[in-house]
């Protein structure tokens, strides 16, 4: 877009008010996988969403203090997997509620890989394998582009939904 850093600055919402609003933004639930040559890891993710279908892209956000950060980048490639209803105790394990750390998550649910290596869920309801196109740092979380490389689809369930802090199903 043009001109956009001639826009004045603007205030900005507290960052408790701004959560708390967010809460009550329904959300498909997903788990986030990567692998290769610095380790698989795996988080829950609601920031995941379409940019564009020509070329087939996504976006992810995670934390730049996250763990898997440093994996995600060297690996250059991420796997989204959304959940279907019935898969709230693996969106717990991967959301660090257990105890469950890295590697070990993966011990939860039924993975094989389509083509990037990063997991892909078995069960999952939809399965989106990226290559990272761009990585940017925006605030406390970089925004993961991906070429989406393959797609497996699952079969059709209803979803699990984070909003309002607790899982729905629709």
């Amino acid at each position: 877009m043009s001109g956009v850093d001639n826009l004045p600055a603007l205030d900005q919402a507290d960052a408790q008010t701004f959560r708390e609003a967010m809460s009550r933004l329904g959300a498909a639930v997903h788990i986030v996988t990567t692998d290769g040559k610095a380790g698989k890891a795996g988080f829950t993710a609601t920031a995941v969403a379409s940019v564009s279908d020509t070329p087939s892209t996504l976006l992810v956000c995670l934390n730049r203090k996250s763990q898997i950060t440093p994996l995600m980048q060297e690996n250059c490639s991420f796997c989204v997997n959304t959940l279907a209803a019935s898969e709230e105790p693996i969106a717990d394990v991967f959301a660090g509620r257990t105890g469950v750390f890295m590697a070990e998550r993966f011990k939860a649910g039924e993975w094989d890989t389509i083509k990037t290596g990063s997991p892909a869920l078995k069960s999952a309801i939809a399965v989106f394998d990226c290559r990272v196109l761009e990585a940017k740092e925006v605030g406390s979380h970089y925004v993961y582009f991906g070429t989406v490389v393959a797609v497996r689809l699952g079969p059709a369930a209803k979803a699990l939904v984070y909003h309002d802090r607790a899982y729905k199903h629709v």
